[in-house]
C-alpha cells in the first residue's frame, strides 16, 4: 500500500482542529469524509500531526553543546525551561528565547533550541505552561491549557526570561526571540511590551493590535506561509502600522507552503526548502542584531 494522498483540504481541517475547534472527534469525522474511509483517515492523521519520534536533528547529547533543564523567576512564580549553549565558547554571547507552538515545550522545540545554540547563541526554550504545572505528554491536553493562559501574565513571563538571560555570566546582555505559531504570536505581543528586546523573529504568528505597534523597539523578521490564509489575513494591517511608525522590519511570504512549514516533525506540512531559507535568514538577522 502506497502513501495516502494528503490534500490541502485535509491540511486545512487539521489547522482548524489544532487552532480553532480543539475537537478531535469532529476533526476525524471530517478527515474520514475527505479521505474516503475511516482506515485512510487513521493512516493520514499522524502525517498531519507532529511526530515526536522524528523530533531530533541535533542529538541531546551532542558533544558540541551543553544543555540542561533550568528553573528561574517568572513574572509571578517559577518558570521552567531548557537552556543550551555552545561548549567552550570564547567571549560573551547573544541569547535567544525559543518559544514553542501551542503544544508546549516538546522534543521538537528542544531540538530547535540546540540548533540555535550551534549557531553560536545561548538558547533558552521556556515552558510557558509552567504556571499550570508544565507541558503534559498529551498534546490535546496541552492545546486546551493554552486557551486558559492569561496573555499579560505570559508576556510578563517572557520579559522575566529576557531578564534571566541578561544576567548569565556568558551573556553579552543582548536578547532576541524566535517563536513558532502560538509562539510567533507571542513574539509579536512581546515586542510591543519589551523595551529591552533587541530582535524578534515570528514564524506564522498572529499579529498584535495596530495601536500597540508604536511601542516596538526590536528589529523584526516575520515569516509567513503562502497557504496560511487564517494568519495571513492580518499581514497588511501589521505591515502598514510598522511602516507608518518607522519600525525596522522584514516580511517574507513563502509561496505554496503551509502553516508550520518549519516543523520537520510534521511530514505533511514541513517544507525543507522554505524552512532552510527562513532559518538562514533568521540566523543572519539574529547574528547582526545580537552581536
Amino acid at each position: 500500500m502506497g502513501r495516502p494522498e494528503i490534500t490541502q483540504a485535509m491540511i486545512n481541517a487539521y489547522d482548524e482542529y489544532t487552532h480553532l475547534t480543539l475537537d478531535r472527534r469532529g476533526f476525524m469525522d471530517k478527515l474520514t469524509k475527505l479521505a474516503g474511509s475511516a482506515g485512510a483517515a487513521v493512516a493520514i492523521a499522524p502525517m498531519l500531526a507532529a511526530n515526536k519520534a522524528s523530533a531530533e536533528m541535533v542529538a541531546a547529547d551532542d558533544q558540541r553543546l551543553v544543555g540542561k533543564d533550568v528553573t528561574y523567576p517568572g513574572g509571578a512564580g517559577e518558570m521552567k525551561g531548557y537552556l543550551v549553549e555552545p561548549k567552550g565558547a570564547s567571549g560573551k554571547l547573544g541569547a535567544v528565547i525559543v518559544i514553542h507552538e501551542n503544544r508546549g515545550l516538546n522534543p521538537h522545540i528542544r531540538d530547535v533550541a540546540r540548533r540555535m545554540a550551534l549557531e553560536g547563541f545561548i538558547a533558552l526554550a521556556p515552558d510557558f505552561l509552567s504556571p499550570q504545572g508544565g507541558t503534559p505528554q498529551n498534546e490535546d491536553k496541552a492545546r486546551e491549557m493554552f486557551s486558559t493562559l492569561d496573555r499579560a501574565a505570559t508576556v510578563a513571563n517572557a520579559e522575566a526570561t529576557l531578564a534571566y538571560l541578561t544576567k548569565l555570566d556568558n551573556s553579552n546582555g543582548k536578547v532576541g526571540v524566535i517563536g513558532f505559531c502560538w509562539g510567533g504570536g507571542l513574539v509579536n505581543d512581546f515586542a510591543t511590551k519589551s523595551p529591552e528586546l533587541k530582535a524578534g523573529v515570528a514564524y506564522y504568528g498572529a499579529q498584535p493590535q495596530a495601536a500597540d505597534v508604536p511601542n516596538i523597539k526590536a528589529a523584526l523578521m516575520l515569516h509567513y506561509a503562502g497557504l496560511d490564509d487564517r494568519i495571513n489575513a492580518g499581514i497588511d494591517a501589521y505591515k502598514k502600522a510598522l511602516q507608518e511608525n518607522g519600525k525596522d522590519f522584514q516580511i517574507f511570504v513563502y509561496d505554496g507552503v503551509n502553516h508550520a512549514f518549519n516543523n520537520d516533525t510534521s511530514s505533511a506540512r514541513y517544507d525543507k526548502k522554505a524552512a532552510d531559507l527562513a532559518w538562514s535568514r533568521t540566523v543572519e538577522f539574529l547574528k547582526k542584531n545580537l552581536a
